[in-house]
């Protein structure tokens, strides 16, 4: 709530949420058309979309983003990357659409959009600390230029998107089928088959086992494996015996004064009853109540009364707590209240355009510049920051030169530039490495390394680099029969299972259709018998989860036989039992909600319509090209 009083505008905030979230990162290189495109070789362009171009550089960029960001698995990257290709192609051609067609937003618009949504860098109207500002767009993947351009092309889009979606109408007719098809419900009962349940009838001779090894031979062929030294620089040791001299620190704090003023501040807490949306006579008795409040509240109450009856979420479980505000950041009669009270007394009722508000102003600051003293281990940490990730950058890479020079001379160089030193022997890919486990960069940086070759340094963790010497290679080789028994016995016996149960669930839809008895059926094939309650076709079936799963015979008729169905790893013959129709009771109380569903259901539709139409329109004016080969040869790449 304190988010919603502090600006009106409530969708540009939710557009900063996304700008500033994990997809923020890859918009840097998905919806600026031209942006970090500077290639003149057509052999790295994927697309070109109007006088901008989307790079073979910027979607290796993000997908390592993605891998880095556990968004994604490392070993589905080739599976992800043509559809993220084709979004990324189509987020920049409708952006290139938007302008093309004169959504503009002006300076000042984009300036006051900016001051609403990050108030804390603002102070009556002013930026207060353009440092602070970028350090803060930096921890987000942003620099200034590249977060206000990007802010600027969003609330393009939303405009473009918002003319698409106008008058999107929901009829009587609509809302009554999805109200049925939501609140019909069906009975049935099922026998399953469980592969799990079904391992103890299968046994396996050894004969059977070895003519199964023999005939599946290359399915248990072991992978190329590589003797690996690899050479770490850490950070975070590297900076424990780090000091910085006072003289440097006194350097630091002269030059940046300007980082350590603070504005001037205060601390408070309060009590909100909302009035938006209120009739006259609801907003006079709204007051009365606050009046009442009021009277009653003091320094020891006000934290349980805030908590009874306040109606701003985001502070009402924190006994009203807002924390420290400065100027600029809360609407203004809010402001007015909380700069110029009294320490520790309780205000009269603050009015806003939100409601009735009491106010307690906990602590003041006034604006001052924080002495040296007191920044000091700050400013040591940042000092000693920018330093130490020269020194690792620089020691890793003067490493990997010297490695290059002399292969094998890894224990020197490691002591030489204070580098950890981690051996594994015949690795695996993918395998985790000792103490620095599996790392998706690492193998890729050996991955197509001979042996006495040398990776390129790569980042291991945030806070350390490494570089890798393949010292040998082990081909890749058939395992022994003796070697792959374990694995050999359970593909052998799992194979063995399935088809068991394949052959046991035929058998039991073939008598369940004939009309025998599910209970019978089910003891004498080896199968469970259920009886789940009745559910929705949105709802959950017992033992089998989604009753997405049964779609085929929802709303059919009592008897309908489904399967042998593959549901969560069993084998399923299903029988509807009865079939419930929606009490037509209850739609006038759901019809709101069903509305709204509907809308949203149309718009995501009539969205996903409108993009690929302006995709569609460019590709045949000529203002998108795609690059196939380019494509092909990316994916390839991936596909190794």
């Amino acid at each position: 709530m304190f988010d919603l009083f502090r600006s009106r505008a409530k969708a540009v905030r939710y557009l900063l949420g996304g700008l500033l979230g994990i997809v923020a990162l890859s918009m840097v290189i998905t919806l600026i058309p031209g942006y970090g495109s500077g290639t003149s070789s057509t052999d790295n362009v994927i697309a070109e979309i109007g006088k901008g171009a989307l790079t073979v550089k910027e979607v290796q960029n993000e997908m390592q983003q993605l891998v880095r960001g556990k968004q994604i698995p490392s070993d589905l990257v080739a599976v992800y990357l043509p559809q993220r290709i084709e979004q990324m192609i189509m987020e920049r051609a409708v952006a290139y659409q938007a302008e093309r067609m004169g959504f503009q937003v002006p300076d000042a618009e984009l300036a006051a959009t900016i001051r609403t949504v990050l108030p804390r860098f603002f102070q009556n109207g002013q930026l207060i600390d353009k440092n602070a500002y970028e350090a803060f767009l930096s921890e987000q993947g942003y620099t200034i230029p590249e977060f206000e351009a990007n802010l600027r092309k969003q609330m393009q889009l939303t405009r473009l998107m918002n003319v698409a979606l106008e008058g999107i109408i929901v009829t009587p007719d609509e809302v009554k089928r999805e109200y049925d098809r939501k609140n019909a419900k069906m009975k049935v009962a099922y026998i399953g088959f469980r592969p799990d349940l079904m391992k103890s009838q299968v046994k396996a001779s050894t004969e059977e086992l070895q003519a199964y090894y023999n005939g599946n031979k290359e399915g248990f062929r072991e992978p190329e494996k590589r003797d690996l030294v690899v050479l770490v620089a850490d950070q975070e040791k590297m900076g424990a015996a780090m000091t910085v001299p006072e003289d440097q620190l006194q350097r630091a704090y002269a030059q940046n004064r300007d980082n350590f003023r603070t504005p001037e501040r205060v601390k408070v807490r309060h009590i909100l009853l909302m009035t938006t949306g209120k009739s006259a006579d609801e907003v006079s008795k709204i007051k009365a109540k606050a009046e009442g409040l009021q009277k009653q509240v003091n320094d020891k109450s006000f934290g349980d009364l805030a908590k009874a009856n306040s109606e701003d979420p985001g502070s009402k479980d924190k006994g009203g707590e807002l924390g420290w505000i400065v100027r600029g950041q809360t609407v203004k009669n809010f402001e007015n209240a909380s700069f110029t009270q009294k320490l520790g007394d309780i205000s009269p009722l603050i009015t806003t355009e939100y409601g009735f508000h009491i106010i307690q102003v906990q602590e003041k600051e006034q604006a001052r510049l924080r002495p040296f003293e007191e920044v000091k281990a700050q400013l040591a940490t940042d000092v000693k920051r920018v330093q130490l990730a020269d020194r690792v950058q620089n020691g890793i890479e003067q490493a990997r030169v010297a490695l290059l020079k002399s292969p094998g001379s890894y224990a020197q160089i490691a002591a030489q530039y204070g580098l950890d030193v981690v051996k594994a022997d015949q690795v695996a890919p993918g395998a985790p490495i000792g103490a620095l486990g599996a790392n998706p960069e690492l193998d890729q940086a050996v991955v197509s390394l001979k042996a006495g070759e040398v990776s390129p340094v790569f980042q291991l963790s945030p806070t350390r680099l490494g570089v890798a010497e393949v010292a040998a290679i082990v081909p890749s080789r058939v395992a022994t029969f003796a070697e792959a028994e374990p694995r050999i016995r359970e593909n052998f016996v799992n194979a063995k299972v399935q088809t068991l149960v394949v052959e046991r669930a035929k058998s039991a839809a073939d008598r369940v259709k004939a009309g025998e008895d599910m209970q019978k059926v089910a003891k004498d094939l080896g199968g469970e018998y259920k009886a789940p309650p009745e559910f929705t076709a949105e709802g959950a079936v017992e033992g089998l989860g989604s009753a997405s799963t049964l779609n085929e015979i929802f709303g059919k008729p009592a008897g309908t036989v489904a399967g042998p169905l593959n549901v969560v790893g069993q084998m399923v013959i299903a029988k509807v039992l009865e079939s419930i129709n929606a009490d037509a009771a209850g739609l006038a109380s759901q019809r709101e909600s069903l509305v709204l569903a509907l809308k949203q259901k149309k718009g995501t539709e009539r969205k996903d319509l409108f993009q690929d139409s302006i995709l569609a329109q460019l590709l045949k004016e000529g203002k998108v090209k795609k690059h196939q080969d380019t494509i092909n040869r990316l994916l390839s790449s991936y596909r190794g």
